[in-house]
């Protein structure tokens, strides 16, 4: 293993959504800095968005709703538990972003009078834009990056953030195609390296066959983690409405503005917002277990026309495969409803509000260390708010290193390091990767997996500290599969963490997110507060806390507005 060592300005890890533009927004800023992107894919198709996007849920555009009404729509989504300034740069910027990447050649939809053409799904307000051609998204961000002279360095997989004196100072990496080792020296390091889409395992027991792009690990969780960055609640899973045996949504959420909806077995609708929530996602957990599942995305009452339009976006963009998936089973929307059921947990801010606890300017709790996108602390940010926080991130960045040196990097460290990502190399006759992960997820199944038991979570937490002895046993016979078991160890802390924090919140909150068989009512008396682990730099323990909320912008009375989307 070769260590390779470079120097920037600023370090980008991570080019999907909001690395894509926090390196175009850094350069802008700051033409004469170097900007570097790492990615362990290839930054041209990366990310979760990697085929293309269907459309946007978090618009906030001129004349149909303002940044104040989307902050106070995010806070009662969220059960109050929120930084209303991070929210509420979403709602700030999002709009520029859209013009922005319409410069750039993303095409939103219209109406017939060339304005923006939203869709409501979300409780109240029309925040939802569709993208019909929305395919080539990811192709035109990287396509930017290339035209800004940003250099990016793809098939190099971060491992762990460099810190001196509480501030981080770079990045170790692994190439994983040579093996080789990067040691990253940065003023500023922006980690946005998606969720931790791998935590549960899905029905069908294939360990990429994930909701979230399975290339996302929980990498950033883990090293921001380690760094000793504080994360904020972690036991907020994220659980998705997916197409029953099929990794991908069923997209009531871009059917409904259509006419279509969420009904059970008799045809009914028992739900009265098909936009993702916890509260959402509780109901379709009882429909399911009431005797009334399955359930199934109803569009069979809509006309010819109506189908067609929902049928070219749903197969063009972001999942192409669902169009195979149901031909292959003989299903027709003309004629059959698209049986759904309930995803894997996993983590993911973006979906839902478990991540690394940021600021309103994306600023860890780290100095030098930024987090956006899925990974950071903004609830329900979704994809313009992955654009937002990694321009955010950017801007603030390419500010605070301008009286900032390198550090120095911690040589026994690096060699501590070096042993630790080679170990698997070293024991190629170790458990092979695949079977040391599906045990782990397999776990997270058997006992994290909402409604939430607290013994089953106890056994479970013990499960994942001990599973650190199994770690030391695994076997690489190449880099690939040394990526394969880092990632492993990126798992097993998000598993320990969201086990940890589940014990730790004594209520019940955000719908099947956290639903707790032994604490089923929502106590705002005791719990209308972030929950925070982070790592103990004393002793290497995981700590795990309460902090108070930041106090909000906006007053929301949540007594009286209560996210209920059960229809009676």
């Amino acid at each position: 293993m070769e260590i390779i060592n470079l120097e920037v300005d600023f370090l980008v890890v991570g080019g999907g959504t909001a690395g894509c533009m926090a390196a175009v927004k850094a350069k802008q800023k700051s033409p004469d800095s170097s900007i570097l992107v790492l990615e362990k894919a290839n930054i041209r198709r990366s990310g979760a968005i990697a085929m293309g996007m269907d459309g946007v849920n978090t618009a906030v555009i001129p004349g149909n709703s303002t940044p104040e009404q989307y902050v106070r729509e995010i806070t009662i989504a969220n059960d109050g538990i929120l930084d209303q300034s991070a929210v509420h740069k979403t709602g700030l910027l999002g709009f520029d972003v859209i013009q922005e990447l319409e410069e750039w050649g993303v095409k939103f939809q219209k109406d017939n009078e060339g304005k923006y053409d939203l869709k409501q799904v979300h409780r109240v307000g029309k925040y939802v834009l569709p993208m019909p051609e929305g395919k080539d998204l990811k192709k035109i961000l990287s396509r930017q990056v290339k035209r800004n002279k940003i250099k990016v360095i793809n098939r190099v997989m971060a491992t762990s953030v460099l810190t001196q004196n509480g501030r981080a100072i770079g990045i170790t990496g692994l190439d994983v195609r040579s093996g080789d080792m990067y040691v990253i020296k940065s003023k500023a390091i922006l980690l946005c390296t998606g969720a931790c889409g791998r935590l549960g395992l899905p029905a069908s027991g294939y360990l990429y066959g994930t909701y979230e792009n399975p290339t996302n690990a929980g990498d950033g969780y883990s090293m921001a983690y380690q760094a000793g960055a504080k994360l904020s609640n972690i036991e907020c899973f994220q659980i998705n409405p997916l197409i029953k045996d099929y990794n991908g949504p069923a997209c009531a959420y871009v059917a409904s503005p259509f006419g279509a909806y969420t009904a059970n077995a008799s045809g009914n609708r028992f739900i009265s917002c098909d936009y993702w929530s916890g509260q959402m996602m509780l109901e379709v957990w009882r429909e399911l277990n009431s005797g009334q599942g399955p359930v199934h995305l109803k569009m069979y009452h809509l006309d010819e026309s109506t189908i067609s339009e929902i049928e070219t976006i749903l197969f063009d963009n972001e999942r192409p495969s669902r169009e195979r998936f149901h031909a292959g089973r003989g299903e027709n929307y003309r004629r059959d409803g698209v049986e759904m059921n309930i995803s894997e947990i996993g983590l993911c801010s973006g979906h839902s509000a478990s991540g690394v606890q940021v600021d309103e300017f994306m600023r860890t709790s780290i100095p030098g260390l930024y987090a956006a996108g899925d990974m950071a602390n903004v609830p329900h940010n979704y994809m313009i708010g992955a654009f937002v926080s990694g321009r955010v991130a950017a801007e603030h960045a390419m500010d605070y290193i301008k009286d900032i040196d390198h550090g120095d990097v911690d040589s026994d460290f690096i060699n501590t390091e070096r042993e630790r990502l080679l170990a698997p190399l070293n024991n190629p006759n170790g458990i092979p990767h695949t079977q040391v992960e599906y045990k782990l997820r397999r776990f997270v199944n058997d006992y994290l997996q909402p409604p939430k038991s607290p013994k089953n979570m106890k056994i479970g937490l013990e499960k994942f500290i001990d599973y650190k002895n199994v770690l030391d046993e695994l076997g690489a016979r190449d880099p690939h599969e040394l990526m394969r078991c880092i990632e492993i160890h990126f798992i097993r802390d998000c598993a320990e963490m969201a086990a940890k924090a589940s014990l730790y919140r004594t209520e019940s909150r955000w719908g099947l997110y956290h639903y707790r068989l032994d604490f089923p009512n929502r106590n705002d008396e005791e719990w209308m507060c972030n929950t925070i682990i982070k790592k103990s730099l004393d002793n290497n323990e995981m700590t795990i806390f309460k902090e108070d909320l930041k106090p909000y912008l906006f007053d929301v009375n949540l007594n009286e507005e209560k996210y209920d989307v059960s229809v009676a």
